[in-house]
């Protein structure tokens, strides 16, 4: 699609992102920003989601947003149609990697991941269709991982959250097909944001860059997308995973490393993001922060 196109199709939208104060959810809010959408966007980290609208630019709005907590995202969602008018994307872009051997991992941390990763989209949702159906029109974007295709040792509840994402995106997409809403599901591999520290990532397929990512995003809102597989060769290998059988998988897993990605990591390089997804919010409150 060219350019011209997808940015008629974008511009004056009115757009929420959650996650977006870093990585894949704040290049995809400058993509979008660059392209006439109306964004706002939050995050757990409230000081760090003001600074990214800021860099962003003046008429972007950002909110703290606790999306595990209804009224939260319910306040988060408001806040945009208070500032732009009436939702017409919301992308899920929020979440968190864990990785390691499985029994190393706490059975709380196993729990907010499932939170976060999972009933987060799920809250999102819920809040945001109701709408959406009664215009009869808006665009759902939840934001996975090829994590959630195939199994990658050290990334039990990553990958298990990850797959509930596609299964609910999917699902979606059929219950509500008559309704003028679209869903789109986004699996990116290894891509440089802070998810990946301390990891050596996978042989022959490169790291994204977050931006490459974010264009993606943008190239399936414009198109109506139902799946974007990141990088695009991923796709066809996805689906034939199925005819190849379990030996054959595992035998080209182990071929790219992608079987020992998550259980070879340096600790010392993923302790500053080890801590934070490891700490509680300190409030579920959403508060709107002009920028």
């Amino acid at each position: 699609m060219k350019e011209a196109q997808r940015t008629r199709r974008i511009e004056g939208r009115v757009v929420a992102i959650t996650g977006a104060a870093r990585g894949i959810g704040l290049a995809t809010a400058k993509a979008l920003h660059r392209r006439g959408a109306k964004v706002v966007i939050g995050d757990i980290d409230g000081d760090a989601v003001a600074r990214a609208a800021a860099e962003i630019g003046p008429d972007v709005e950002s909110v703290r947003v606790d999306i595990t907590d209804e009224q939260s995202f319910v306040a988060f969602l408001a806040k945009a149609q208070e500032c732009f008018g009436p939702l017409d994307i919301l992308i899920n872009n929020a979440g968190i990697m864990p990785i390691g051997p499985f029994l190393e991992e706490s059975t709380s941390l196993s729990k907010r991941v499932l939170d976060i990763n999972v009933a987060g989209p799920m809250i999102g949702m819920r809040a945001a269709l109701p709408g959406m159906i009664s215009r009869g029109r808006g665009h759902i974007v939840n934001v996975a991982s090829m994590a959630g295709t195939a199994p990658i040792p050290g990334g039990l509840s990553y990958g298990a959250s990850k797959a509930a994402v596609i299964s609910m995106t999917e699902t979606a997409r059929v219950e509500f097909a008559k309704s003028g809403v679209s869903f789109t599901c986004v699996l990116p591999s290894f891509t440089n944001t802070e998810l990946i520290a301390g990891t050596a990532g996978t042989k022959f397929v490169r790291n994204l860059e977050p931006e490459e990512v974010a264009e993606g995003i943008v190239g399936a809102i414009a198109a109506r997308k139902p799946d974007v597989y990141l990088p695009g060769i991923l796709g066809p290998v996805a689906r034939l995973q199925p005819v190849f059988g379990r030996r054959i998988r595992d035998f080209m897993n182990h071929m790219l490393d992608a079987d020992k990605t998550f259980l070879a990591v340096d600790k010392s390089a993923r302790s500053g993001y080890d801590a934070r997804i490891n700490s509680a919010p300190k409030s579920t409150s959403a508060r709107g922060v002009r920028s």
